[in-house]
């Protein structure tokens, strides 16, 4: 697999462990067909730099970064990537099974839209791996789980997606704006019977049961594309 895999660890699930290695699902910037346009001076058309600069040495180089915590004003103490590695413990690196759910008990408001495939690792987690997968499928559940990235830890759903588990990234109950703020610029009105049936007429001409996404494609980067085509040409 040319792709590069963004994490490694375990499913871990009662006294079942899936070794597994995460992709992001997401096409990286580019690969996708997306067209990214580059900030650049009017006057002269060169391209706008962002430097990381240090106020007393000036611009430094990435290898000459490190993270640090201030404790006082412009004091700080360094950690190294490698002391919060071993601060970690083993189960830092499981995604940790919490319960099997319904595909439909968690509010669809609560997914953050990040979602990575899960792999299996090795032959040895061939078997553990179709297992849990199978299992999903018939029994119609998904897994809500616990797992530590980047230094927090993660709400996900892993769920069966065709012959694969993916795993999908759940923000927080704490992170999302309460309904009850917005309630009252939607209040609730009488709705007459005559534009409700004429309004189901127009869903029921629009309703598809075998949608298909990939059947959609991006007008607007075609069109992009189109433009920069001419404008190379003169």
């Amino acid at each position: 697999m040319a792709a590069r895999s963004v994490w490694k660890g375990f499913i871990q699930f009662s006294l079942v462990s899936v070794p597994v290695r995460a992709y992001a699902a997401a096409a990286s910037a580019g690969s996708g067909g997306e067209i990214r346009l580059n900030q650049l001076h009017a006057e002269c058309n060169s391209r706008i730099k962002y430097l990381k600069v240090c106020p007393v040495h000036g611009e430094v180089k990435q290898d000459e970064i490190v993270s640090g915590y201030e404790f006082a004003k412009d004091q700080y103490v360094v950690i190294d990537p490698g002391e919060i590695e071993k601060l970690r413990k083993p189960s830092e690196k499981a995604i940790g099974i919490e319960a099997f759910v319904k595909p439909d008990a968690i509010d669809e408001r609560f997914y953050s839209g990040r979602t990575q495939y899960l792999l299996p690792e090795g032959a040895p987690a061939f078997k553990p791996y179709a297992l849990l997968h199978r299992t999903l499928v018939e029994t119609d559940r998904v897994a809500f789980a616990k797992v530590v990235l980047a230094g927090k830890q993660q709400l996900v759903v892993v769920r069966p997606l065709e012959n694969l588990l993916a795993m999908s990234f759940l923000n927080y109950a704490s992170e999302m704006k309460p309904i009850d703020e917005f309630r009252d610029e939607s209040p609730t009105v009488e709705v007459n019977p005559k534009e409700l049936d004429l309004a189901k007429t127009l869903t029921k001409s629009l309703a598809v049961d075998e949608f298909d996404l990939s059947e959609y494609t991006d007008d607007y980067t075609a069109k992009l594309t189109q433009l920069i085509e001419a404008k190379q040409m003169g």
